[in-house]
């Protein structure tokens, strides 16, 4: 490292550097972004201020993406993490992911945690060159991992070329708000620093004719120094203008060979490998050798053992532009060829397939499908990029190009992108296929319906399939799996329940896995939409023995039978083996395992979580029931400002994806807040419209909130529709026989209607035995109120102070309020429980999960043994911890460790 490579940068190294000391001294982490036009010196500074970090005591990990190499699943973070003295990861900790779902959050969880524990015992520096290159995996873990590692002093140092809403500016975006971020733009150096820059090059003051020629180089100095590189090796000392020219000039004086061998080498990449450019050239290595040495000697390569690399990405472009464009994509279509031959993986071999590929060209094509299958299960957004490539180099109509038409559907939906798939199914149906091959295209897009809502089609395509028969056994199976599937959205779920069975039956005889899980989902779905919980959790807990990935539904119907107990167990599973998980569905399951259990901060923290997993991977699924979920949360506590937040989230979000359930959660909400506003007709009559939504919504909805409901409805003079809550309340009863909180709502919801105090007395009773307390609660606030106007006011205060203490332990505050109301009407007001608001700021401002996490942080936990500990997400444990930074106004667990201690109470 020279000085000259610094020269006119000492303004932007002495800002990098305090960053550097700051974050050494906080323990808080930052995001540098240094910015400018190729040549201009980001990758000279950032590879000093990576020197100086590691001189203060920095755990230092640097990488550069490669233009070539730009979809190869993390490889450009792959250059930071796993290599070096000191890597991060062993570089087989990501080998045998599961391939059925989505793995890029399990994978950046994998990442922050090594991260993490890293910078447990030293900060950590993370750089990344020309990021504007960085492959699709990098560039998503680019965007989680800063703020996810905000809490730890980590620097990330990035460069890249100036690209407005490009990759660099997507990852600061991401950061920006939630940790220190910094963007250092370098422009062209001052006359003065270029004039430095000649005379460390040349060794001698810089005389009027070079000082002209350098103009050329407009402040840049990699130009600079190509130009003064010229001066030394031109005869004449005359420099042509422009880089391209230049490199040209320099090459002049190769030999044909040597010449030829940088031009194979810029076709491979800026980093390649010897035995690849030799055999590109059609040459043993032996022969070449003198053609290295000479393109070494001129300062075009270098050799670090392993590769050879282009001293500069600049000078590969000129020579590679100095191909003619025909000659390069044939030079494209050998090099996927023989690096294929020579060993390497499909997706190394994809950036040249997709310069060099023609159309018909089959062989690209089966490359394609098979980088595709292999970079799904961790980017699905990039297989579906590559699928639609293939579909487009197929000829049409060809038995080829439907099979690759079938890849591209299921890539298109695991990516999220179903209207994609499902018009690329379309063409192909439209293209008149075998019939075996129309059921398998039919059979594909299943699960596309299914993601879009469309039930009622996707129920008509395989029904239609069926008909026409000529499919292949498993293909039968899955159809009848779908088709039953579809029926569970139906009015009569005993006809879909026949039809599960019978394609459960199906799939077994046919001994497709595919089949019988689609098969036991179709019935686990037709049992909850018929209040039939036992059922369900029987279904569930075969289809995850099937596929751990499940676990989340299996978990979800535990709770629905009030065995939280399991549910727990489960959950706990489910962190051993977190790779194999759907993580947001997981966040799922734990938010209801904790609002069930009245845990109403670590339920909005893992709904919140959820969500933003969700958007993360953009295949939004519980976005909608997840803010109805918090605004409930938020009116519960008194937050009315957060719950309509939720409310207009919640309806924002079904305009774009109005289904059945979506529909009847969102309308059952308003009718809460309308009731919460005083508009009690309005409220009724959103109550109404939920009732109408279909027979399968009451079970699935309003399992434990209809009391809720039928206190709308007497509220607002409707005895007929609270009748009819009440009856459904008491049909969800008799299907769930030893499930507690279904007996005890029923006992609760008639006593409301027929103003029955011993049935609500009853309803206490059986609720002793249900695990939910704000389920108790209600109950006993209820009956507390019945016994008020029978004139039994003792009783009634030992109700009402039961259902107050209830509330108060989850943190339910304005139900606190509304019971406390009650008590105060029956003269209990002298021992009142006072429910002072919670302050914004400061410790008293975090809830107790959030205590509880600032306490285990403070004992030097890491944000995974903290979650193993309280059984919860280190996701969850991530959201916590933001809220905990901002109420107490800290940057790092230093100071967080520091603020704990110095607690009284510590």
């Amino acid at each position: 490292m020279t000085r000259s490579g610094l020269r006119g940068r000492e303004a932007e190294l002495e800002e990098l550097e305090a960053l550097i000391a700051s974050v050494a001294h906080t323990g808080s982490g930052g995001l540098v972004l240094i910015q400018g036009e190729p040549g201009i010196g980001k990758t000279t500074l950032l590879s000093e201020v990576v020197a100086r970090a590691a001189t203060a005591g920095f755990s230092v990990a640097l990488g550069k993406a490669d233009e070539l190499h730009h979809i190869v699943p993390l490889s450009s973070l792959t250059a930071c993490i796993l290599h070096g003295d000191q890597p991060l990861l062993s570089g087989d900790a990501f080998v045998d992911l599961p391939r059925k779902h989505d793995q890029r959050i399990w994978l950046v969880e994998r990442l922050a945690e090594a991260i993490e524990n890293r910078a447990g015992s030293m900060p950590v520096l993370i750089a990344l060159d020309d990021v504007q290159w960085a492959d699709p995996l990098s560039r998503f873990a680019l965007k989680q991992l800063p703020t996810r590692l905000r809490t730890s002093p980590v620097l990330w140092m990035l460069t890249a070329r100036r690209e407005p809403a490009g990759p660099a500016d997507e990852v600061v975006a991401a950061s920006i708000g939630n940790l220190r971020t910094v963007t250092v733009p370098l422009g062209p150096l001052s006359g003065a620093a270029i004039d430095q820059l000649a005379g460390d090059e040349l060794g001698a003051a810089v005389d009027g004719q070079v000082r002209d020629l350098l103009d050329g180089a407009g402040g840049n100095p990699f130009l600079a120094v190509e130009m003064l590189a010229g001066v030394r090796t031109t005869p004449d000392g005359l420099v042509p203008e422009g880089l391209v020219v230049g490199v040209r000039g320099r090459l002049r004086s190769l030999q044909p060979r040597t010449l030829r061998f940088l031009q194979m080498g810029a076709v491979l990449g800026r980093r390649f490998g010897f035995q690849d450019a030799a055999a590109l050239c059609g040459q043993s290595t032996a022969t070449l050798i003198a053609a290295l040495e000479e393109a070494v000697r001129a300062g075009l390569l270098d050799d670090d053992g392993d590769h050879l690399v282009f001293r500069h990405d600049l000078l590969r472009q000129a020579v590679y532009a100095d191909i003619p464009p025909s000659a390069r994509k044939a030079l494209h279509r050998d090099a996927a060829r023989r690096l294929v031959s020579a060993g390497h993986q499909p997706i190394d071999v994809v950036p040249h397939i997709l310069r060099g590929a023609l159309p018909r060209d089959e062989e690209a094509v089966a490359l394609l499908r098979r980088a595709a299958d292999d970079v799904l299960p961790v980017t699905p957004g990039l297989a579906a990029d590559l699928m639609t490539r293939a579909l487009e180099l197929v000829p049409s109509a060809q038995p080829l190009t439907f099979a690759v038409g079938e890849q591209a559907i299921l890539c298109l939906t695991r990516a999220g992108r179903n209207r994609e798939a499902l018009s690329a199914g379309d063409r192909l149906l439209a293209c008149r296929p075998p019939l075996e091959t129309f059921s398998r295209l039919q059979a594909a897009l299943g699960e596309t319906l299914w993601n879009m809502d469309l039930t009622d089609e996707l129920r008509r395509r395989a029904e239609t399939a069926l008909t026409i028969g000529g499919a292949a056994p498993e293909i039968e199976a899955r159809l009848a799996a779908l088709r039953a599937l579809a029926l569970s959205r139906d009015n009569d779920l005993v006809a879909a329940r026949e039809a599960g069975e019978a394609a459960l039956r199906t799939a077994t005889a046919a001994g497709d896995r595919e089949s019988r899980l689609l098969a036991l989902f179709g019935l686990g779905e037709i049992a909850q939409n018929a209040g039939e919980n036992a059922v369900a959790l029987e279904r569930f807990d075969a289809l995850s023995a099937v596929d751990p990935a499940f676990l989340p539904e299996e978990i979800v119907a535990h709770q629905h039978v009030d065995d939280f107990e399991s549910s727990e167990r489960l959950l706990l599973r489910a962190t051993d083996n977190a790779r194999a998980m759907r993580q947001a569905m997981m966040l799922w399951a734990q938010g209801g395992h904790d609002l069930g259990l009245g845990h109403l901060d670590d339920a909005d923290a893992g709904f919140a979580t959820m969500e933003r997993l969700e958007d993360d991977v953009q295949v939004p699924v519980q976005q909608v029931n997840a803010r109805v979920i918090r605004s409930t949360i938020a009116l519960l506590r008194g937050d009315r400002t957060a719950a309509r937040q939720h409310l207009a989230a919640a309806q924002q979000r079904l305009a774009a994806k109005p289904t059945p359930g979506n529909t009847a959660a969102v309308r059952f909400l308003e009718a809460v807040h309308a009731e919460a506003d005083g508009d009690i007709g309005l409220a009724v009559d959103k109550v109404r419209q939920v009732q109408l939504e279909g027979s399968f919504m009451r079970w699935r909805l309003l399992r434990t909130r209809v009391d809720c409901a039928i206190r709308i409805a007497l509220r607002g003079a409707d005895r007929t529709l609270a009748e009819d809550l009440a009856a459904q309340a008491e049909a969800h009863a008799e299907r769930n026989p030893a499930v507690p909180t279904a007996l005890g709502i029923a006992a609760q919801s008639l006593g409301l209607v027929k103003n029955d105090l011993g049935m609500l007395e009853h309803s206490v009773e059986l609720l002793k035995a249900s695990p939910r307390p704000l389920v108790r609660a209600t109950a006993y606030a209820d009956l507390g109120q019945a016994l008020l106007t029978a004139g039994r006011r003792p009783e009634a205060v030992a109700a009402l102070t039961h259902a107050r203490g209830m509330f108060a332990a989850s943190g339910a505050h304005a139900a606190v309020a509304h019971v406390q109301r009650d008590l105060d009407g029956a003269g209990n007001g002298g021992r009142r429980a006072a429910t002072p608001d919670r302050p914004v700021q400061g410790w008293e401002a975090l809830t107790a999960s959030e205590k509880r996490i600032a306490h285990l942080v403070a004992e030097g936990h890491t944000n995974r043994s903290a979650a193993e500990l309280l059984v919860v997400s280190p996701h969850t444990i991530n959201t916590h911890l933001t809220s905990v930074f901002h109420k107490l106004s800290v940057n790092s667990r230093v100071q967080l460790a520091n603020l704990v201690t110095a607690l009284p109470d510590c």
